[in-house]
């Protein structure tokens, strides 16, 4: 671990009041030491600069009035002047030396009171710079040599040094170093002291309303507000507290903005709500908190009771209920009714996985809500067992929750067996007269194979008693023509017997394709002696879909004798086929299969269009039938998933179109 992250682990682990002094007394530090590093950066060099700016003064001075001396050789003035120079006030500290040399570099003169050392020597000024500053090296001690020529008009004459001591200059930048250091140890005083008044002065109302939050976080919601004097938690004083289905003004009206009623117009001025009106920011906290725990008192208040309400509603409901975890599938709650209806006990349905309850289309509703699926879904006639694995039908509806922080769904489950039971017998009756309507057609679809067995047994009976021999191809085409005739024929009662029994609802794989012909090869010859044609564009690779085959060719059936009736009403057979025609499309697009049964005939009535799927709705006249050929084929797509759209106008026909959801798209494997 990094020293930063050490420190930030300590620093967390102390207290606020600790946090804010060592905060404050940081940022000050911090500002302080920055403002006297700059100033202290600032006067240094303007010091610095201003102590060579006076050497050089000195320098220049020297040589200005050195000048003459120096054309007169005259060594005992220079003397004097530079003697006068170098002791001239405070200059003794700050001057260590001045001497004076000729343009050969011969010493004329200098203030030392020993040989002039060679170490000064290697300040040399340059021909073409007119003075010049150098570190050098005196007895030990540092020293900043100053050159300044000495001229006569554009001659360079002789040079000047000045030697600065160093050691001098060091002292006046260590009194500016102590005057700053006592300037911060100061601000760092005063900055601890503020910081400690203020950091106690505003954690102590945060440490009482700490000790309140544990106080209320245990359920104790009476311990007595200490940050306000006139603290009263009589709830008895407050209407809204003892009776639940009253608002309460600030809590409920206010977020409105809507003004109380005449009725409440008393609890305007609240006994309990603090407006913040007074005081600083801690004293608006501690009334903030006063009103939040006010709060919190009245709904705990009103949730337990719509808990018990709820509790009471979930536990008497007629329908069994569940509550399921979504990830993991497991009931987690369930009300008395489903003990009735599944057999089960209630420590038997309590952690048991939902799928046993359905598992053929259970699946799906947990993957609709576990996917990210939202708002409430309906699941009709799904397929349920009991505990000893009766099965029996159900419509869901599932909504999201949360249940004890997690995601789950609470379901609602209908029986639906009786109704299903009278919907399959209504079904079967539209089968039976549909059977009887179809009868002219299938008696001449028999007849028609049974006429070819028979002309072929009498030609064979006939070549026996007359003693003729029948050629071997000649009479293996023969039986081979009466086996063929006798598969039709046993095809269309096959068709016949599959059509006339008893629908279930147990899902199986459908190809459109073939419950189109398999309704065809019993309706096209009786149409077709009506002069009404069939044109069939079915695609060769349909997916299948999940439904039932039997209950699908109701449907084809219903739409075709619709259709039927539509071109009788508008055409008669001796029109002839030109008009009376019946087409039927099968496509696929998107993993949905379509189909589509149009024919010629009158159309629909626009102000029909609405009513055309209701059970007993009908425009034919009394004892030609009632319309529930429509809605019982609207009911039997709907189950698999499908939609029913038309397309119709008066006198250019009408136009069935149908979608289903392919097989691999509910869960299935695509074959």
């Amino acid at each position: 671990m990094t020293m930063a992250k050490k420190l930030a682990l300590r620093f967390d682990s102390i207290g606020l009041r600790e946090k804010l002094l060592f905060s404050m007394l940081a940022a000050i530090l911090f500002i302080s030491i920055t403002i006297a590093l700059v100033s202290r950066y600032i006067l240094v060099s303007s010091l610095t600069h201003e102590l060579e700016m006076r050497g050089f003064a000195i320098a220049h001075s020297v040589a200005e009035r050195g000048g003459s001396y120096l054309l007169d050789n005259d060594v005992p003035k220079l003397l004097t002047l530079i003697f006068d120079e170098a002791r001239l006030r405070q200059r003794k500290n700050l001057v260590a030396y001045i001497f004076i040399e000729d343009q050969n570099g011969n010493i004329l003169a200098h203030t030392l009171t020993q040989k002039l050392p060679d170490t000064l020597r290697g300040n040399s000024l340059p021909k073409d710079k007119h003075d010049s500053i150098k570190r050098l090296e005196l007895d030990g001690q540092d020293v900043y040599d100053l050159a300044a020529a000495i001229n006569e008009g554009l001659y360079r004459i002789g040079t000047v040094h000045v030697g600065l001591n160093k050691s001098h200059i060091d002292s006046l930048v260590g009194k500016l170093r102590v005057a700053f250091l006592g300037f911060i140890s100061a601000v760092v005083l005063i900055t601890m002291f503020l910081s400690s008044w203020l950091s106690k002065y505003i954690t102590k109302p945060i440490s009482d309303l700490t000790r309140l939050s544990d106080e209320i976080s245990r359920g104790n919601f009476d311990i007595p507000h200490h940050l306000v004097p006139d603290e009263d938690w009589d709830t008895s004083r407050c209407p809204a507290f003892t009776n639940t289905d009253l608002p309460c003004w600030h809590f409920d009206q206010s977020r409105s903005g809507e003004k109380p009623g005449e009725a409440h117009r008393k609890c305007a001025d609240c006994a309990f709500y603090r407006k913040h009106a007074q005081g600083d920011e801690v004293i608006q906290l501690g009334d903030s908190f006063r009103n939040m725990v006010w709060s919190i008192k009245l709904y705990r208040r009103r949730l337990r009771e719509s808990e018990e309400k709820y509790r009471s509603l979930f536990d008497s409901g007629p329908d069994p209920i569940f509550v399921v975890e979504c990830e993991s599938g497991i009931i987690r709650d369930a009300n008395p009714r489903t003990m009735e209806l599944y057999e089960y006990t209630m420590e038997e349905l309590i952690g048991m996985r939902f799928l046993q309850l359905g598992p053929e289309h259970n699946e799906g509703c947990l993957e609709y809500f576990t996917e990210g699926g939202g708002g409430c879904v309906y699941f009709p006639k799904l397929l349920h067992y009991k505990k000893g694995g009766e099965p029996f039908f159900v419509n869901m509806h599932a909504c999201p929750i949360s249940y004890r922080g997690r995601h789950a769904i609470i379901i609602a489950v209908t029986d639906i067996t009786e109704l299903i039971e009278k919907d399959a017998q209504l079904i079967q009756a539209g089968k039976m007269k549909s059977l009887g309507e179809m009868s002219a057609g299938v008696a001449h679809e028999v007849n028609q194979p049974l006429n070819a067995i028979k002309m072929g047994s009498e030609f064979l009976s006939m070549m026996q008693e007359e003693g003729v021999e029948v050629p071997r191809e000649d009479f293996l085409q023969v039986v081979k023509e009466i086996s063929t005739q006798v598969d039709r024929a046993a095809e269309i009662i096959n068709t016949l017997r599959s059509f006339g029994r008893k629908s279930d609802l147990i899902e199986e794989r459908v190809n459109l394709n073939q419950t189109v012909n398999a309704v065809l090869s019993i309706l096209r010859r009786q149409f077709e002696l009506d002069n009404i044609r069939f044109t069939l564009d079915l695609h060769d690779d349909l997916p299948p879909i999940l439904a039932h085959s039997n209950r699908l060719q109701q449907v084809i059936f219903n739409l075709i004798t619709n259709a039927r009736d539509a071109l009788n009403d508008k055409s008669s057979p001796a029109d002839g086929t030109e008009n009376r025609r019946i087409m039927i499309r099968t496509g696929v697009k998107d993993n949905t299969v379509s189909i589509e049964v149009e024919d010629t005939g009158s159309g629909i009535d626009e102000k029909d269009k609405p009513k055309i799927f209701e059970p007993f709705f009908t425009t034919k006249e009394a004892g030609q039938g009632m319309g529930l050929g429509l809605a019982i084929s609207y009911g039997i797509v709907r189950d698999y998933g499908g939609i029913i759209r038309i397309d119709s106008q008066r006198d250019k026909g009408t136009v069935f179109h149908m979608e289903f959801p392919a097989a691999n798209t509910r869960g299935e494997t695509k074959a």
